[in-house]
């Protein structure tokens, strides 16, 4: 008696879920029941508990009903949501306003879970903190014995790209030191150099946007105590998918630069201050290779408008590969040149190549 007590139990529950499931009938016979998490006018995206999602085409589909409401885009670009069915040719969305409301098949473009559609409202207006992906980069490399090398680098990235707009910040910095070798050659610092960049993109449309930009440089071995280059301008969105993005840009700059090197024996300190306005030409590319790693690469020059033989120029490329979810290895190159630098002694390219962890957030 209690076994058959017990299977009575089991079989109503059963029954219970299969009717407060979305269930599909294809057009073999065969009867699937699940969730509904995705659809658009070729497929219909069902999360089973015993296959995980599936894929089946509107082709294979005889019938469809939902026990929860959906929210569906209807080809005139509104919104209406309630519980669906289909008829093979339609989708019957049953809402409470408007009764039965029926969109043809080859016309549904976006079908959204009631989860889903929070999310996509919450993404048409995020908050500031929202939104935000990115990391920490740390490197340090050391040498003792025959030689006495020190050498620590460091960058932060951050960018928030919203369906309207896109922030993006970054800093970076490499100091090497190496004391005086075996040989009685003295030491000294060897490389001590901080970059900073903030950049806006507001979208005017799908494709065309407009940007405002600072870059900021300090080399002590260039004796460039600070330089901003102010950019401003229009950008093209050339290709934007989830697996690649170019953008090209293209404005105007005002570039400030003050330069001083100490007293020599030959001659006193020297101080150079350059303000001068110019061009912004350039592009920002991102890759995916598979699912671990992230190329990134910006080329930017920056051509002056007074004088023809004085231009700048930003190369950067970055590859992340993911160890886990939080943690990677990045190994970055940068190179930056300034055409005839105004200090005596000084050469016009700064390369610098560094690799360690990356330290990965997303907000």
């Amino acid at each position: 008696m209690r076994f058959l007590y017990s299977l009575a139990i089991t079989f109503a529950l059963f029954v219970a879920q299969a009717a407060f499931a979305d269930s599909l009938t294809l057009k073999n016979g065969d009867h699937l029941t699940g969730t509904i998490t995705a659809m658009d006018n070729q497929e219909i995206t069902l999360k089973t508990d015993a296959a995980g999602e599936i894929k089946i085409k509107w082709t294979a589909v005889q019938a469809l009903t939902s026990d929860k409401p959906l929210y569906v885009a209807t080809p005139d670009k509104k919104t209406i949501s309630g519980t669906v069915a289909s008829d093979g040719t339609d989708l019957i969305v049953h809402t409470a306003t408007a009764g039965d409301v029926h969109i043809p098949l080859a016309k549904i473009t976006i079908v959204r879970s009631e989860q889903d559609q929070q999310a996509y409202e919450k993404s048409l207006h995020p908050r500031f903190i929202d939104d935000w992906t990115g990391g920490l980069n740390i490197g340090l490399a050391l040498a003792r014995g025959n030689s006495d090398t020190t050498t620590f680098n460091t960058a932060f990235t951050g960018d928030r790209k919203t369906l309207s707009d896109e922030f993006k910040l970054s800093v970076s910095s490499i100091y090497a030191t190496s004391g005086t070798s075996t040989s009685g050659t003295p030491g000294g610092v060897t490389a001590d150099e901080i970059l900073g960049a903030v950049a806006y993109n507001k979208n005017i449309t799908k494709q065309v946007f407009v940007f405002a930009s600072g870059a900021f440089t300090h080399d002590a071995l260039e004796d460039l105590n600070l330089q901003g280059i102010y950019s401003g301008g229009l950008g093209w969105h050339a290709i934007d998918t989830p697996q690649t993005t170019l953008d090209l840009n293209l404005g105007f700059n005002y570039t400030r630069a003050s330069y001083s090197s100490g007293a020599s024996a030959t001659m006193g300190a020297v101080s150079i201050d350059r303000n001068l306005p110019g061009v912004t030409a350039g592009e920002t590319l991102m890759h995916k290779f598979g699912a671990s790693t992230v190329l990134t690469e910006s080329f930017i020059i920056y051509p002056t408008l007074t004088r023809i033989n004085q231009y700048s120029f930003d190369l950067n490329t970055s590859v992340v590969t993911k160890i886990n979810k939080w943690l990677g290895w990045q190994t970055t190159l940068t190179d930056n040149y300034v055409a005839n630098p105004p200090i005596a002694g000084t050469v016009p390219n700064d390369v610098v190549l560094s690799t360690g962890f990356n330290i990965a957030f997303a907000h």
